[in-house]
């Protein structure tokens, strides 16, 4: 006879494998969340290869457009989706890079944030902000990805309110003074 913590293991690995099943019934048969991100990128094919090897992405979706380009595409990364597509000429949006930077920021909280960036700046994200325990709580950092998108990672950091605090005064002493923290 099994024991008690292993049937309710069981029985809550299950329940989540149902939720995750039906959620998109939940939804009213919708497979995205309320808002989903859709990214235009100079190279749709090598930005999907990049967030599998980046981010762990699944790839759900691939329809091919004219000249080999990508029209539109999905991908998991966790429990969310992201569309994206190359860019098109007479399109109503452009890439970073053709634009000369982005004005989002994608973000993604994971349970084992330093894996999840040390799997991406291997496969060739750049730092912008270096993953460190924050004042607010988080463990934190930011990246651009070869395409020019930029990717905040974070999860809750072990820190005391003291910590928290020490940490909090010293950015806020950095901006009073006129320089980033």
């Amino acid at each position: 006879m099994p024991k008690k913590g292993t049937v309710r293991k069981a029985a809550r690995k299950t329940a989540r494998k149902t939720t995750r099943r039906t959620s998109s019934a939940a939804r009213g048969g919708v497979p995205f969340r309320t808002v989903t991100p859709y990214l235009a990128v100079s190279d749709a094919a090598a930005a999907i290869d990049w967030y599998k090897r980046a981010f762990g992405a699944k790839e759900l979706t691939r329809m091919p457009g004219p000249g080999g380009k990508i029209m539109h595409a999905e991908v998991m990364i966790g429990d969310s989706r992201v569309m994206l597509s190359d860019i098109f000429r007479g399109g109503d949006t452009g890439a970073p890079q053709t634009l000369g930077g982005t004005t989002s920021s994608m973000h993604i909280y994971h349970r084992d944030v330093d894996k999840l960036w040390r799997q991406a700046v291997a496969a060739g994200a750049s730092v912008t902000m270096p993953l460190e325990d924050q004042f607010w709580g988080d463990r934190y950092g930011k990246l651009k990805d070869p395409f020019g998108h930029n990717w905040g990672l974070s999860f809750k950091a072990k820190m005391t309110k003291e910590e928290m605090e020490r940490k909090r005064q010293q950015v806020m002493a950095a901006m009073a003074g006129g320089t980033d923290p």
